[in-house]
């Protein structure tokens, strides 16, 4: 059967991609938040799984204003690089796994998870920058991607507690899948950040540490942080941890930490990387 061997957690920030995309990856500014990423390239190159539960958020190119699901799993064969104002990004297309996502969506419909079922979109920043910060520059993505998009854009956004909730609807999910799969869960975004408004370029750092010491161990207090606590200590766009909650879900009671890695500033964003593991 299928079974979630490792959950990784990752900013995804959009200027991530335009370093690796113009060869600025060990530059003075970009070299110290690249560096912490080398660790975790070795390792999925050892680890080599099949398949990544990647859970991200959409920045208005496959969704907008008129269609704003809160959560959707994408079901298809292929997703393109989204063009976000100055053309696609120069990586491969991404590559699905339509069996597992469809296995996926059935039973988290059925687990009481209302779905949307996305067959054909595109892809953007919150998807592609974490493959590049994890694979490099590859001719061809190394595994395929079960997209899983969560509105934290548009308020309402769902709770921590729903999200940590629907990570383990996920595990049963994938591990009632018949085929033989190392599937890993990425939570993608964040850290701190806010980008417009008085506050614009707040950040964290020891609130962001403090998350980061509740993704690891038996503790589930993260999924109980309230919305209001996300946007007075983490900006506007900090809500985006909420995505990495599903991932520690996933990951069961307990989890140990393998790789840790928090940086300031990327642009006017706090980077941080986790690669867990089930301690079960």
């Amino acid at each position: 059967m299928a079974r979630i061997t490792a959950g990784v957690a990752s900013s995804h920030v959009p200027l991530l991609g335009v370093a690796v995309d113009q060869g600025k990856t060990q530059d003075d500014y970009f070299g110290p938040i690249f560096k912490g990423y080398e660790w975790t390239k070795k390792w999925e190159e050892e680890q080599k799984p099949d398949v990544i539960v990647l859970v991200y958020n959409d920045h208005a190119s496959a969704f907008d204003a008129n269609i704003i699901p809160t959560f959707a799993i994408g079901c298809g064969e292929t997703y393109k690089p989204a063009d976000e104002g100055w053309g696609p990004r120069p990586v491969p297309d991404v590559e699905g796994h339509a069996d597992l996502g469809w296995h996926i969506a059935q039973s988290l419909i059925l687990d009481d998870f209302d779905m949307t079922i996305i067959n054909e979109m595109e892809v953007d920043h919150g998807l592609t920058v974490p493959l590049s910060m994890m694979f490099g520059q590859p001719d061809n993505w190394p595994v395929k991607v079960v997209p899983l998009a969560v509105n934290v854009v548009t308020y309402p956004v769902p709770s921590g507690n729903r999200c940590w909730a629907l990570g383990e609807a996920i595990a049963r999910a994938v591990e009632s899948f018949p085929e033989d799969l190392n599937v890993q869960i990425w939570g993608t975004g964040g850290m701190s950040h806010q980008l417009q408004g008085p506050r614009a370029g707040l950040l964290n750092r020891e609130w962001d540490n403090k998350f980061l010491d509740l993704m690891i161990g038996e503790t589930d207090a993260a999924r109980h942080i309230p919305h209001i606590e996300y946007l007075r200590e983490t900006g506007s766009e900090g809500i985006e941890l909420i995505m990495w909650l599903i991932m520690r879900g996933a990951l069961g009671k307990k989890t140990k930490c393998l790789h840790r890695h928090y940086h300031i500033p990327c642009s006017n964003t706090a980077i941080g990387h986790l690669v867990l593991e089930p301690d079960n």
